[in-house]
């Protein structure tokens, strides 16, 4: 009487993330560029779009220590802001 949904015979595969994983950042390296990212977040309601350049700088400072793999910021989704130059820097 009752039916049972049967969505298919295929069982769910998961699927690693795209990037992988990466090391957390236990010995603070990029603290500083992600504290000014998570406050531009804040004080712009969480827009992120208005934090980009925030994102870019903590995300490169990950690049520079090893933290994540280096990856091109083009393919990040950086391509227009590549004009600009780097504002990360080794002073963290």
């Amino acid at each position: 009487m009752s039916t049972a949904m049967n969505f298919g015979t295929k069982s769910f595969q998961p699927r690693p993330p795209d990037k992988g994983s990466f090391p957390l950042d236990h010995f603070g390296e990029c603290k500083s560029f992600k504290e000014k990212f998570m406050k531009c977040l804040h004080d712009k309601n969480f827009e992120n779009a208005l934090c980009r350049n925030e994102s870019k700088e903590y995300l490169m400072c990950r690049m520079q220590r090893r933290l994540m793999a280096p990856e091109p910021l083009e393919k990040l989704g950086f391509r227009d802001m590549m004009d600009e130059k780097p504002e990360a820097k080794d002073e963290c």
